[in-house]
């Protein structure tokens, strides 16, 4: 186990030269120290054959990881095998290791599926009334938690949940792949998620949480698959990964109308580095439940193929909260049906008791070295009347069309910015010869 607490530790130190020259760390915003402890699911009875159910295995060790308190904590060492199991929840202090060709595989017997409220600033599961389907796996209230290994699986066996929704036959919200609700200090790396019944990584009201090295996969017909949603959630760094699912790769979010403007918890300070992948829906997202706030967002060295929209940042009347600095750079996008979306009329509302005149402020949003080919509509920005979108920046940024040379035109209203070497030209809004506050985002 000595060389696997090695790559434990180094999963922490990784630098990188950031856009602007700077070196940096964004794993340094959580430390993990040496396990002094390790145990694994065998030892409590674990079987990797695809057809044992471990639910046992797995909620003994963590109740052992949790009553036994370890100085410096606990690794939990999942073999090659496939370990079948319903949703658990894990605990302070501890890793989940697995090794390669462990899969940790969700039972597809939903009758057992536990059933938790649903989150305060969304009022209601996000898809349903009422409550929602606990996670697969579930964090809440931790912290100093790590889920890492030699790529491994994690699969959420999620098409009997998708056919489940596609027939109407639900009665709550479909569970995530894995949420971390009021938790903080958390590390996912290295392993591949695949087929999760809804999001698949969902950290909620939490901070400090590092997603890097993962894959995450599902089919591109499956539905709300986004890949990792930060949601009223701040100091979060996802990089180096690759996602393929059916809806948003990355969706920043914090709230959903009143319930999102009540709570008042918004995302911040999350950076987005050299994510890559695939989706009918969008690269970069942030929204549309957006009412608790996003503010200091930067993504960068993102490369998207086949996508529905590249570049997405989207609200609503009746959202409430904010959008602003926000910045997105260096984008190879390569076929979309859009290239850059920022749009104020996109999801749907909780209930009928949103205020209609809660209206989104979007204010310093910067786009910068985006170059795309096989682009079907450069860029589309619809504001939100009487709350137009203010210092929209576009800097160097060229979206080609299917065919050579011309592209269909920008689309824009209720919106005000500069542009400056876009092609091709954006909305007479985006004026060319008055940088103003844009001269900032330079």
């Amino acid at each position: 186990m000595r060389l696997r607490f090695f790559t434990l530790l180094c999963l922490c130190c990784c630098w990188f030269v950031s856009s602007e020259g700077e070196t940096v760390s964004c794993s340094n915003i959580v430390s993990s120290g040496f396990r002094s402890d390790n145990i694994s699911i065998t030892d409590f009875g674990g079987v990797g054959d695809g057809h044992t159910l471990n639910t046992k295995a797995f909620r003994e060790a963590i109740y052992r990881i949790q009553r036994l308190t370890r100085v410096g904590g606990t690794l939990l060492y999942v073999p090659p095998g496939v370990y079948l199991t319903e949703p658990f929840n894990l605990t302070s202090h501890m890793t989940l290791y697995l090794a390669a060709g462990a899969v940790i595989m969700a039972t597809q017997d939903s009758s057992n599926w536990p059933l938790i409220a649903p989150l305060p600033s969304y009022g209601r599961g996000r898809e349903l009334p009422g409550g929602r389907y606990m996670s697969f796996m579930h964090g809440d209230g931790v912290q100093d938690v790590v889920i890492t290994g030699e790529n491994g699986t994690i699969d959420g066996q999620g098409d009997l949940w998708w056919n489940k929704w596609r027939q109407r036959s639900l009665q709550f919200t479909r569970p995530n792949l894995v949420e971390f609700v009021n938790s903080r200090d958390i590390i996912i790396s290295n392993v591949i998620f695949k087929n999760s019944p809804f999001w698949n990584i969902h950290p909620v009201y939490s901070s400090n949480i590092v997603v890097r090295f993962v894959t995450i996969l599902a089919p591109r017909d499956s539905p709300n698959t986004d890949g990792i949603d930060p949601d009223s959630s701040s100091n979060v760094c996802i990089e180096d990964s690759y996602i393929s699912t059916g809806d948003d790769l990355v969706a920043v979010k914090s709230g959903w109308d009143e319930y999102g403007i009540a709570y008042g918890l918004p995302s911040s300070n999350i950076t987005i580095r050299r994510v890559s992948g695939s989706s009918p829906f969008a690269g970069i997202a942030v929204g549309s439940e957006t009412s608790g706030g996003v503010e200091n967002v930067l993504a960068e060295h993102i490369n998207l193929y086949k996508m529905g929209i590249g570049i997405h940042i989207k609200t609503n009347s009746g959202r409430g909260g904010f959008i602003k600095n926000i910045t997105v750079s260096h984008v190879y996008i390569e076929e979309a049906r859009k290239g850059i979306r920022i749009s104020g009329d996109v999801g749907d509302h909780p209930d009928d008791k949103f205020d209609p005149n809660a209206l989104p402020l979007v204010k310093g949003v910067t786009i910068k070295n985006v170059w795309g080919v096989k682009v079907l509509q450069a860029g589309l920005i619809q504001g939100v009347k009487n709350s137009p979108f203010t210092d929209i920046c576009l800097y160097d940024i060229n979206l080609r069309g299917v065919t050579e040379p011309r592209t269909p035109p920008w689309k824009c209203s209720d919106v005000s910015g500069f542009a400056h070497q876009v092609s091709p030209w954006p909305c007479s809004e985006l004026s060319s010869n008055q940088q103003g506050s844009c001269a900032n985002y330079s």
